[in-house]
C-alpha cells in the first residue's frame, strides 16, 4: 500500500480509502490510486481488512467432505457454494477419505484461516474438540453424518427407512437370499444402512444369513472380489442391496463380468453416473446431496445471522428409483 501511495503522490491513508471506497475522495485521486494499483498489480489483503472490522468477519466457510471424488460429495460442495456465491463468502473446501488425522489437519486449517463457520462431514471417534469453537460462537453444521461429543446442527439423509425400502422392495419381489455390501462399520451412515437392511428383514421372517453380510468395502475393487466371492457360494444370493454407490459401482462391474447381472437383482443405495443407460438399469435408493448442501449453507448463514435456537437435525428423505435391475425375479 505504501508503494502504490508513493507512485501516486498522496498518503497511505488515503489509498486505504480509495480501496475501501470511502466517501470524500476526489474523483482525480481515486483514479491516480487506482491507476498506480493496477500499475503495481497491488491486491489487497482481505483478511486482514476483514479482521480489523468490528464483526471480525472474513467470508469465508470451511467445508470438508467424504472426498471431492466422489459424485454426493461433489454435489454437496457445489450446492454450498452455490448459496455461498450470493453471499459473496468464499469456500475452502477439503477432502476427509475416511481418515480421522486428516479430519483434524482440516479442521485446523480452516481455523487457522479464520473462517466464519464449519460444514463438516466427519470420521472421528468423537467432536468434542470443536466444543471451544462452539463456545466462542462460530457456527458449525455437519453433513452426512451425525457428530458425537457435543450437540449441533446436522443435515442428514434418512439412511435408515431408505435402506429399509430398498430392502423390502427386493423381498417384495421374492427375494429371500439378499446379500449386504457396506461401507465401514466406523461411518455412522453404514450403520444406520446396515441397521435397515436387518430391520427390513427380520420383520417379514427373513432370518439373516452372516455370509451375505459383508462390510468395510470403502472402494469399487473390494465390493468387486465380494460379489465375485457371493457368486460363488453353493446357495449364492439372488439379490443384492449395495449401501454405497462407490460399492453399486463394483458390484455391477462384478455382476456384469461374471454374466449374471441379468439374473442376480440389484438395488443401490446412492445414484450413481450412467445408471439409467446400462443393461439392466440400476434401480437405486436416490439421496439429495444437493439438499443436503443447500440446508446446511442455508443453517450456516441463519447461525451467523443471529440464529439462536437449538440445535436440530434436519433429515433429508430418499426415493426409490426402478429403473430394471432391482425388479429382476428370483430365478
Amino acid at each position: 500500500m505504501k508503494n502504490v501511495a508513493d507512485l501516486a503522490g498522496v498518503g497511505v491513508k488515503t489509498v486505504s480509502r480509495v480501496i475501501n471506497q470511502e466517501r470524500y475522495v476526489s474523483a482525480d485521486t481515486i483514479a491516480r490510486v487506482m491507476r498506480a494499483a493496477e500499475q503495481l498489480q497491488y491486491q489487497p489483503d482481505v483478511q486482514a481488512g476483514n479482521l480489523r472490522r468490528a464483526d471480525r468477519r472474513t467470508d469465508t466457510l470451511g467445508l470438508l467432505v467424504g472426498s471431492v471424488a466422489n459424485p454426493f460429495s461433489a454435489a454437496v460442495h457445489r450446492a454450498v457454494e452455490d448459496a455461498a456465491v450470493q453471499r459473496h463468502v468464499a469456500v475452502f473446501a477439503s477432502s476427509l477419505d475416511d481418515d480421522p488425522e486428516r479430519e483434524r489437519a482440516s479442521v485446523e486449517a480452516f481455523l487457522r484461516r479464520r473462517v466464519d463457520g464449519l460444514i463438516l462431514t466427519t470420521i472421528q471417534p468423537s467432536q468434542a474438540y470443536l466444543g471451544p469453537q462452539l463456545e466462542q460462537g462460530m457456527p458449525v453444521v455437519f453433513v452426512d453424518r451425525r457428530p458425537n461429543g457435543l450437540i449441533a446442527d446436522t443435515v442428514l439423509t434418512d439412511n435408515l427407512e431408505g435402506a429399509a425400502r430398498a430392502t423390502r422392495h427386493l423381498l417384495a419381489g421374492g427375494h429371500r437370499r439378499i446379500a449386504f455390501l457396506g461401507d465401514s462399520e466406523e461411518i455412522y451412515t453404514a450403520k444406520e444402512r446396515k441397521r435397515g437392511y436387518l430391520d427390513a428383514l427380520r420383520l417379514e421372517g427373513v432370518v439373516p444369513d452372516p455370509r451375505l453380510v459383508i462390510e468395510n468395502l470403502g472402494e469399487e475393487a473390494h465390493a468387486e472380489l465380494a460379489v465375485n466371492e457371493l457368486l460363488a457360494l453353493d446357495d449364492p444370493p439372488t439379490a443384492i442391496f449395495s449401501a454405497q454407490n462407490l460399492i453399486t459401482i463394483g458390484a455391477i462391474t462384478a455382476l456384469r463380468a461374471q454374466g449374471s447381472s441379468h439374473r442376480v437383482a440389484l438395488v443401490g443405495f446412492d445414484d450413481v453416473p450412467m445408471a439409467s443407460l446400462l443393461s439392466p438399469a440400476v434401480t437405486v435408493v436416490a439421496q439429495d446431496p444437493s439438499a443436503i448442501g443447500a440446508i446446511a449453507a442455508r443453517r450456516i448463514f441463519e447461525r451467523l445471522d443471529g440464529e439462536s435456537e437449538p440445535a436440530r437435525d434436519f433429515i433429508v428423505p430418499t426415493r426409490l428409483i426402478e429403473r430394471g435391475s432391482g425388479e429382476i425375479r428370483p430365478a
